[in-house]
């Protein structure tokens, strides 16, 4: 069996910075070394990580890869290798592909395409809706990561908006359920008052004032308070707002029932941004205030946000054409996602403990899964070195998303992914992606 010493690396793990090195044996984290200390036995392999952080792989709790249906936009294939470009090791997509994962066939079907394609781990979410709730107790806890319910505008019949879903939903999950929180009858009503005042082709800028503050908070505590009354593990996605922060709270996340995710686009972009950008920031919910921004950068570093995702939603740029109405919502981020983060850190607005802790550790205590997401003797081997000394431009070159942009196209990143390796294997280093590699589907331990 191979064994891969990693030497001279600076391993942020567990709330810890320290020198040290990883040997890798097989799939496995076989030894963790602090400082210069040598393997027990010879290895197969060297890797000198001098000047690099070692970190646990990358786990985003949320991604829509397009597959099945959609695969003109992206594909599994596609989007695992920009994970794996990115120091993503594991993903956990949502339902709303064609067909919808709201059966057990559809779900089925998903792994089993998966196993075939992913360069990196993976589990998907069932869909929840008004109709399918009968089902949630047939899923298989250890292998599904969670049920995802719409609790405002989204694709198809995926709108769970009958109280009475809604509340055998939260009581009969019977595992996490994770909600995108936005009330539709605030939309509906913002959009029609500003179509009335500024015509029907409404501007981008007027995004974030149709999906606003209190459509988010509506909805958002609503899903709370269903939470609390029926004792139900909520984790709430992509918080926009300043105001919903509110709603959780500032403890350990293995005190807590109800959680929440901040995602990529709301953390690096606010609706100045919309000037330049224009609908390539347009995602659901909406990208809003600075002030809700930096409030949201200061919640990362506390336990009032638990976890950081994506929502990577690859669209072709053609789509992403038109304003607040016509253009789609959503956008291509899981590349960026480490390096977008280490710019916060190097900022000084949060640190490289807390980065591990919400990108790598968090999701995985939160999902209980199994034996990733820590550098352990024991654990899978879904490691990723970062360079923090190495500056580079994102350019389209680069871009490993079917759909072949970034709304990060022309940043200056001052860290960068210099290899990934998944279940022990290294799938990037030098730019390029082992694309024969497969993943594993995700256990939990429920």
């Amino acid at each position: 069996m191979k064994r891969t010493w990693i030497h001279h690396a600076i391993i942020v793990n567990e709330g810890r910075r320290f020198a040290g090195s990883v040997v890798i044996e097989g799939e496995k984290i076989q030894e963790i070394i602090e400082g210069d200390g040598k393997p027990a036995a010879d290895c197969d392999e060297q890797i000198d990580a001098k000047g690099c952080f070692l970190l646990p792989g990358v786990i985003d709790d949320h991604v829509h890869f397009r597959d099945p249906g959609l695969t003109q936009k992206a594909d599994m294939a596609s989007e695992t290798a920009a994970a794996a470009a990115g120091g993503v090791t594991a993903f956990m997509d949502m339902p709303n592909c064609n067909p919808q994962t709201t059966t057990l066939e559809a779900l089925d079907n998903k792994f089993q395409d998966a196993a075939t394609k992913c360069i990196v781990n993976y589990s998907f979410y069932f869909g929840a809706t008004n109709n399918n709730t009968h089902l949630l107790k047939e899923l298989d806890k250890t292998r599904v990561c969670g049920v995802k319910l719409f609790m405002g505008a989204s694709t198809g019949n995926m709108l769970v908006d009958r109280m009475e879903a809604l509340k055998k939903i939260f009581s009969e999950a019977g595992m996490l359920i994770a909600t995108h929180c936005e009330d539709q009858n605030t939309i509906r009503q913002n959009t029609e008052h500003y179509k009335q005042l500024y015509g029907e082709d409404l501007d981008i800028s007027f995004h974030p004032l149709i999906r606003d503050e209190e459509a988010c908070y509506r909805s958002s505590s609503l899903a709370v308070a269903l939470a609390k009354e029926t004792g139900a593990r909520l984790h709430i996605l992509h918080i926009s707002t300043a105001r919903e922060l509110s709603l959780f709270e500032d403890r350990p996340l293995t005190e807590k029932k109800i959680t929440a995710e901040a995602c990529v686009s709301h953390l690096m972009f606010c609706d100045e941004d919309y000037a330049r950008l224009g609908a390539r920031i347009k995602c659901n919910p909406s990208i809003k205030t600075k002030a809700d921004r930096d409030a949201l950068r200061k919640a990362l570093t506390t336990n009032l946000i638990d976890v950081i995702a994506t929502d990577h939603a690859p669209h072709l740029l053609s789509e992403k054409q038109g304003g607040a109405l016509k253009a789609v919502s959503g956008m291509p981020t899981l590349q960026f996602s480490l390096v977008s983060i280490y710019e916060l850190v190097h900022e000084g607005l949060l640190s490289m403990e807390q980065l591990v802790q919400k990108m790598c550790h968090a999701p995985a205590q939160l999902f209980q899964i199994s034996r990733r997401g820590f550098i352990r003797p024991g654990y899978q081997a879904d490691l990723v070195l970062l360079n923090p000394h190495k500056e580079w431009t994102v350019t389209p070159d680069c871009i490993e998303s079917k759909c072949g942009w970034s709304p990060m196209e022309g940043h200056t990143f001052h860290g960068k992914v210099e290899k990934t390796f998944v279940n022990g294997a290294v799938v990037y280093e030098n730019g390029k992606v082992d694309k024969a590699h497969r993943g594993q589907a995700l256990k939990f331990e429920r």
